[in-house]
């Protein structure tokens, strides 16, 4: 299968786990809308976020397999040099945006939005950080956003 090679995005965990959100994302990626990208680590809190939930091991790797083999190209490799050197607010965030950076990502999809501390300035933060390579818009949008999110921001022909 080859994806869009125009739009590329780093999906975080929070998109990952909600089945709903999954199928949804991975549905536009595999008829080319964006091409997905994640990294070693945001699998690790799938993972985790699986278990906690009480999912059986063997669905646990079920899942992965199959996310896996659908974009056998999505996994961001050597990204862990970056994360030591960005600063955010939440120190857990920086291994998305490292994985975004090396993966020269568009956009982030993450549903990580808290009503106490908004994210969405240092998202902005993030595109004006000079080590950054992101070229366009990341988005914090709440489920019912993603499809409207992503067919905003991909380029018109």
């Amino acid at each position: 299968m080859i994806h869009s090679v125009r739009f590329t995005c780093v999906l975080d965990t929070n998109v990952i786990y909600p089945i709903e959100i999954r199928d949804l994302i991975f549905w536009f990626a595999h008829y080319d809308l964006f091409t997905p990208r994640w990294s070693k680590h945001i699998f690790e809190e799938w993972e985790n976020v699986m278990k906690r939930k009480g999912i059986p091991p063997e669905e646990i790797e079920k899942r992965k397999l199959k996310a896996q083999l659908a974009f056998p190209d999505a996994l961001v490799e050597n990204y862990e040099p970056l994360v030591e050197s960005l600063t955010l607010p939440d120190e857990k965030d920086r291994h998305v945006l490292a994985a975004a950076i090396k993966a020269n990502a568009n956009v982030i999809v993450t549903n990580n939005i808290k009503e106490s501390t908004p994210k969405t300035h240092f998202y902005s933060e993030w595109l004006q950080n000079p080590i950054s390579s992101l070229s366009g818009k990341i988005f914090p949008q709440r489920s019912y956003g993603y499809a409207c999110g992503i067919f905003s921001l991909l380029p018109r022909s």
